[in-house]
């Protein structure tokens, strides 16, 4: 089946708005569950008319039930994101994490819906042996006591129950995890979003010409690469779609890049020169991480849009859009 009735959770989010669209694009029926806690109903304004967007707290399981009903398919999205939500609310990250899983889970089965798309994470990995790192890495939980480890956790639990319970209920089960996606309106928590409001900040508070001291967190030799949100969804949505019994899927790009090197980009888009001042990384902060994407390109995907481009791209929508930035950052 390529298209038919699908349930986005979390639809309103960065990732989910964006799957929505797709699937609208490629001739799905879409129904949308989200709270807005975390996502915008704006995200989705241009295709308000063109979906069935019910408000509801994924962790409601008679919502969630009601959901359901009529779908071909759930594509669960729902969770709550952002470095600074780890540790300031590690319970309702859990909560949400388990009982969204087991709610749509459950609700699949009520509803005999066999196909279950599930969103995860590269945080379940954490400090691989192995970078690139592909899909049979173990999974990992370092230190039980560090809240930021509550995130990864709920991504693991997340993935133990739909393969568990889908070894009976689902006859095509698709597993994705994203690794480090950017783009337009992605929120103000993330380390990209945060470098170009501080960049912006210190572009108008520097004298043209001046080299612009930039601090960031942690040393900066830390790595990561970084998967624009169109070639994201492109991945992801052939993974879906595509994916056979019980699939797991590392989507986005194998360049590794250092923090303080995306710092310099994100200067460099503004036309000026930085001086990148390292600080203390806390505790948790994970060294490397890129992913094996072998699996994902064996079905014809293929990221296209560069760093600098992205980069150039998400700063355009970010300056654009400045009132709605966090008040400490206008």
């Amino acid at each position: 089946m390529t298209s038919g009735c699908v349930l986005v959770t979390g639809g309103s989010g960065f990732l989910g708005s964006a799957l929505v669209k797709k699937l609208l694009q490629e001739g799905w029926q879409v129904r949308v569950l989200d709270n807005n806690s975390r996502g915008h109903a704006r995200r989705l304004a241009d295709v308000v008319d063109d979906i069935e967007f019910i408000v509801g707290d994924i962790r409601n399981y008679d919502t969630v039930e009601k959901a359901c009903k009529g779908m071909d398919v759930v594509a669960h999205l729902a969770y709550i994101n952002g470095t600074e939500f780890f540790y300031r609310v590690p319970e309702q990250i859990l909560e949400v994490g388990i009982k969204g899983a087991l709610n749509t889970i459950d609700a699949c089965r009520a509803h005999k819906i066999d196909r279950y798309w599930v969103l995860s994470s590269s945080e379940v990995y954490q400090s691989p042996e192995r970078v690139p790192t592909d899909e049979t890495a173990p999974l990992i939980i370092p230190d039980v006591m560090n809240p930021r480890y509550s995130y990864g956790g709920g991504k693991i639990a997340t993935e133990l129950l739909a393969v568990n319970y889908g070894r009976k209920a689902f006859r095509q089960l698709a597993v994705v995890r994203p690794h480090n996606v950017y783009g337009a309106d992605m929120g103000f928590e993330h380390v990209l979003p945060q470098f170009i409001m501080r960049a912006a900040r210190l572009d108008k508070e520097t004298p043209k010409g001046e080299t612009i001291d930039f601090p960031i967190r942690g040393g900066g030799e830390q790595t990561r690469a970084f998967v624009y949100i169109d070639d994201f969804i492109e991945g992801c949505y052939m993974a879906f779609t595509q994916a056979e019994k019980c699939s797991f899927f590392h989507i986005g790009t194998m360049d590794e890049v250092k923090i303080k090197d995306i710092a310099s980009i994100v200067l460099q888009v503004f036309g000026r020169q930085g001086n990148i001042l390292p600080s203390q990384s806390p505790a948790g902060e994970t060294n490397r991480r890129c992913p094996d994407i072998k699996r994902a390109q064996a079905l014809g995907y293929k990221p296209k849009i560069n760093l600098t481009e992205g980069i150039t791209k998400m700063a355009k929508w970010y300056l654009e859009h400045q009132t709605l930035w966090p008040s400490e950052q206008n």
